[in-house]
């Protein structure tokens, strides 16, 4: 699929003034794998409908190494698995059970309540393995907090793949570019892996209310000011964006929508409008019925669970400005 929005005569010449925000991500060391959070941060807890931005890795695990997170609940949000190295079992209690490899879509709803976990293979852990990916968690529209769950999972060949000189940009969730990705959405999202290679010039979409890039690998220019790897800028709205990949190239994630109209709360895996949605869940899963209650164990992986821990319920749902 060809594109070619880079020559277009009207290519816009940006200013640093574009910049309404520059997040530089808390870092995680979680036992020898490194996350780096972007979203929520202080300065922005929202970017269009993306509540969550999570870096992982690269780590590298060396024979029986990886990760094993446990089954945990979600309520009110989808969440959006993409990797770059690497792989994940995904097990839900939808009775989902699914590999996910570099440029697939793991597109989970939680809407009213769901649980599932994320681990390296049995296979994987055979041998030495890397991995290097992003999580994000996507708010859900008011009227559809409480839909039924729902997984959809989209393999790279049927994500659009938009070329240019110097450009590939693969259409993850939404619409950009006059392209659309063939994953499930329930607001106006957009949300792009793009790939530059060193000077190549890239325009952001004008045609969303909210943008943001995040820089993987290499670095960019913008208005002459260059932004390394691990920096998130969120740009103002009705501006025109261009960027120029730095000397060594680029990887960026480019993503963004429309504003919810409502704020929105976070308190552990739960996001919700409502403070005393947050609390009911949190009472279900601490009640840990797994017959009768809310919330059931991924078939296939019940022997164990992520528990609420003292410290965390002792703290409040936090909302924007938090």
């Amino acid at each position: 699929m060809s594109w070619n929005p880079i020559h277009k005569p009207d290519c816009p010449h940006s200013s640093l003034d574009a910049v309404e925000t520059l997040i530089i991500p808390r870092a995680r060391d979680l036992g020898g794998f490194e996350v780096r959070r972007a979203l929520p941060s202080p300065k922005r807890q929202m970017i269009g409908p993306f509540i969550f931005f999570d870096q992982m890795g690269p780590a590298e695990f060396i024979t029986d190494g990886g990760i094993d997170v446990r089954p945990h609940p979600h309520i009110g949000l989808g969440t959006v698995t993409y990797l770059y190295q690497g792989e994940f079992e995904h097990r839900d209690s939808l009775g989902t059970h699914q590999m996910i490899y570099p440029g697939e879509v793991n597109w989970m709803v939680a809407g009213r309540g769901v649980t599932h976990s994320e681990r390296t293979s049995p296979e994987t852990r055979a041998g030495r393995h890397s991995l290097f990916g992003i999580q994000t968690w996507i708010a859900l529209p008011e009227d559809r907090e409480d839909m039924a769950p729902d997984f959809e999972h989209h393999k790279e060949a049927t994500l659009p793949l938009l070329q240019d000189t110097g450009v590939k940009a693969r259409l993850i969730l939404g619409a950009a570019y006059g392209e659309q990705s063939p994953v499930t959405m329930h607001s106006e999202t957009f949300y792009l892996d793009v790939m530059l290679e060193p000077g190549t010039a890239f325009p952001l979409p004008e045609n969303h209310e909210d943008r943001g890039i995040y820089v993987t690998q290499g670095s960019i220019e913008i208005a002459g000011e260059s932004f390394e790897a691990g920096r998130m800028m969120v740009f103002r709205p009705g501006v025109s964006i261009s960027l120029t990949a730095g000397p060594q190239g680029a990887r960026l994630m480019v993503l963004g929508g429309a504003t919810l109209t409502e704020p929105r709360y976070i308190w552990w895996n739960f996001v919700s409008s409502s403070k005393d949605r947050i609390e009911e869940a949190k009472e279900a899963w601490k009640a840990a019925d797994w017959e009768s209650g809310p919330f059931r164990l991924p078939p296939g992986d019940t022997s164990e669970f992520i528990p609420i821990s003292p410290e965390l319920d002792r703290t409040r749902p936090r909302g924007p400005g938090d």
